[in-house]
């Protein structure tokens, strides 16, 4: 049996894009009968946001990019239903944006503990599906614990600035070494670079190449639906 190929995701917590880009690789990777080990690495999408943003998801877009309320509602709607299809529920209307460092810290802390993608799940889902605010320590607590991690020390980290460097660590590669600029960002088999939420066959051409071939793949495709700031809208629906 072949050896889990080896996928490195750049995400934010509050990206919706992340959360359809991981659900499309696993099931791209379902699809080839294929097995991953998949590794999350930290990218903030606004690194100066409070922990929690007074205004609701859709003010904030309507501001950040001069529309209608509407207009950021319709945005916001078309991700929930690309969202649906993946069996993600986006509660758009109760999102709670806001910092993600700590929570990034946190997912660092549970993959010591073989909890990297149990951390990144419920982080998310917390977010997206519970509109629960993971800028909130208390939330990041309760999280810990319910993925296993002991309380205590969940309690210590989040109170120090412990995986902090891990952290900027994986923003410092993004930027500077790999010129990552939106996330999700997917590098296979350290060999091939995937720019967005891309469609599923996408994915399963990728993990069928890197499966196949150990010598160098070309790009597949152009970028994928991503965040690149602080919010996040559908420019058009993925093909």
């Amino acid at each position: 049996m072949n050896a889990p190929l080896q996928v490195d995701v750049w995400s934010d917590i509050v990206c919706p894009f992340c959360t359809l880009g991981k659900r499309r690789l696993e099931a791209a990777a379902r699809e080839e009968g294929l097995s991953l080990n998949v590794v999350w690495h930290s990218f903030e999408l606004d690194p100066n946001a409070p922990a929690s943003h007074a205004q609701p998801l859709v003010d904030l877009i309507a501001t950040k990019y001069g529309m209608g309320r509407e207009q950021a509602q319709q945005a916001q709607q078309q991700i929930a239903t690309q969202a649906a299809e993946l069996g993600v529920v986006f509660n758009w209307q109760q999102a709670r944006p806001g910092n993600t460092f700590d929570a990034h810290r946190l997912a660092h802390f549970a993959a010591t503990r073989g909890l990297g993608d149990a951390a990144q799940e419920q982080l998310m889902r917390a977010y997206f599906t519970e509109g629960q605010s993971v800028g909130d320590r208390a939330t990041l607590q309760a999280i810990g614990e319910a993925i296993g991690l002991p309380a205590a020390e969940v309690s210590a980290v989040l109170a120090s600035d412990r995986y902090a460097a891990e952290v900027r660590r994986d923003e410092q590669i993004a930027r500077q070494d790999l010129q990552v600029s939106g996330v999700p960002f997917f590098v296979i088999d350290g060999r091939l670079a995937i720019s967005g939420a891309q469609p599923i066959e996408l994915f399963r051409r990728a993990l069928r190449q890197a499966q196949d071939s150990r010598s160098p793949l070309p790009p597949l495709g152009q970028d994928g639906a991503a965040c690149t700031d602080g919010t996040c809208i559908v420019p058009h629906p993925p093909t």
